[in-house]
Parts: C-alpha cells; structure tokens; sequence
C-alpha cells in the first residue's frame, strides 16, 4: 500500500466518521425535543388539570407558567428539532428542566419523584452538550452560516 492510498482511506475514514457525528447530531436534539413536544401536546389536552397541578406546588400565576410551559415544551422544542438558534434553544430548555426538577420532583424521599428529579438533571446535561457543541451540519444554523 502506497501513501497516496493509506490518506485516501484515512480522508474517507475521516468523512464517515463527520458524517456519522453530524447524524448523531441530528438525532440527538430530534431525542430530546420528542420528549417535550409529547408532554406539551399532552399539556394542551388537560389545560385544567395542568393549571390545576402547577397551582397545587405553590406556583404563583399558574395560567402563565402554563402558557411558558406550552412555549418551552412546544416552540423550543420544535426550534431544536430543526437546529434554530440552537445552542439558545438548549440552554433555555435546560433552565427550564432544572427549574422543573426543582419546583416539581424535588421530594427525593419518593423514590418516583428521586427518577424523574435526576431525569430532568440528566436531560439538562445532554442539552448542555448542545450548547457546548451547536446543533451540528443538519441544522438551520449551519445553513444560515453557510
């Protein structure tokens, strides 16, 4: 083997290896964003029940932490999915998991409430490898830096 052909290979390596990362990517944030667009779907066929919940941990203003919930769970979400201003996006998202890891699961004596506490600390951390890393090639932010 020559070394033209062995940095063939490794140039071609190197490109499966880039493509490879930018699906994982890509994949990644379409993950993260799935598990709150279900949850703001959900949220908008109980208004009632979520005001309800949201007011019932002392909340003030339930109505507007609903609608703030619909935004984060709906909006940014889809905005992630597409990889729009995306390392914003994860960063809001983030704030918003540790905020409801706090304010709704922090009762760590039950062991239901201790899951989705540390849950919502581990979704937080994944999103701040998107704001660490950006939204990779497959997003709207690579195309708009084009």
């Amino acid at each position: 083997m020559n070394t033209s052909t062995i940095q063939a290979s490794s140039a071609q390596q190197a490109a499966r290896s880039t493509d490879a990362q930018q699906i994982a990517a890509a994949a990644g944030r379409v993950l993260l964003a799935a598990l709150f667009l279900l949850a703001g779907f959900s949220k908008l066929t109980q208004a009632e029940g979520t005001i309800g919940y949201i007011a019932s941990v002392g909340l003030p203003f339930p109505e507007l932490a609903y609608a703030g919930a619909l935004f984060v769970e709906i909006g940014l979400a889809a905005a992630l999915v597409v990889g729009y201003r995306t390392r914003w996006v994860a960063a809001a998202i983030a704030a918003f998991s540790l905020v409801t890891a706090f304010g709704f699961h922090f009762n760590l004596a039950d062991q239901n409430q201790f899951i989705h506490f540390f849950k919502n600390v581990a979704i937080a951390g994944g999103l701040l490898q998107i704001v660490a890393f950006g939204g990779g090639a497959l997003s709207l932010d690579a195309r708009r830096n084009a």
